[in-house]
C-alpha cells in the first residue's frame, strides 16, 4: 500500500528571521540555484536528504525546524 506524504518547509520564514536572507544568498550558501530555492519554497520540489541537511546547516538549526511532513 502506497502512503502519500507531503513535505512542508519553513525556508521562507527562516530566511526572514536570518536578517531577511535573500533566495540568492541561501542558494549560494547551500550550493544550489535560486530556482531550486524558489521551487522548494513553493512546495514544488522536495530536496534530497543531503541538501536538506545543508539547508539546515546554513540556518544553524535542526533539520526538523526546516522540514516536516504530513500524510495526505
Amino acid at each position: 500500500m502506497k502512503k502519500n506524504l507531503k513535505i512542508q518547509n519553513n525556508i521562507r520564514r527562516l530566511r526572514f528571521f536570518a536578517d531577511e536572507m535573500t533566495q540568492q544568498e541561501l542558494a549560494f550558501k547551500a550550493g544550489i540555484s535560486r530556482q531550486t530555492v524558489i521551487a522548494m519554497e513553493a512546495g514544488k520540489y522536495s530536496p534530497s536528504l543531503e541538501l536538506a541537511f545543508r539547508i539546515a546547516e546554513v540556518f544553524k538549526v535542526d533539520i526538523t525546524e526546516v522540514f516536516s511532513y504530513k500524510k495526505i
